[in-house]
């Protein structure tokens, strides 16, 4: 399985967690609480967790095209939610496990 990681600061993790995930909801599997969302596409899974003034994203999949396909639909929903706060997604290096 390979992961990206994203750390996002924001006044508003929650909001942007379950907006995310109610978004996403109307075309795939999505689940969330207030702490903690999963959407779940065809090529992989996004993680969120809610942290203090953090919004934490874990992108896993089994192959990297389906990382990167995560993680660019994520960041690119985020970014455009976020617009008014200047959310910028940044995610780390492509890892095994």
């Amino acid at each position: 399985m390979l992961t990206a990681q994203a750390e996002v600061a924001t006044e508003r993790p929650q909001r942007y967690l379950a907006q995310l995930c109610k978004h996403f909801a109307h075309k795939v599997t999505s689940e969330y609480d207030e702490e903690r969302g999963r959407v779940e596409f065809d090529v992989g899974t996004c993680e969120l967790r809610a942290e203090g003034n953090t919004l934490l994203l874990r992108a896993r999949a089994e192959q990297r095209e389906g990382v990167d396909r995560v993680t660019r639909v994520i960041a690119t929903h985020l970014e455009r939610f976020g617009a008014r706060d200047e959310i910028e997604v940044r995610w780390g290096e492509v890892t095994e496990g």
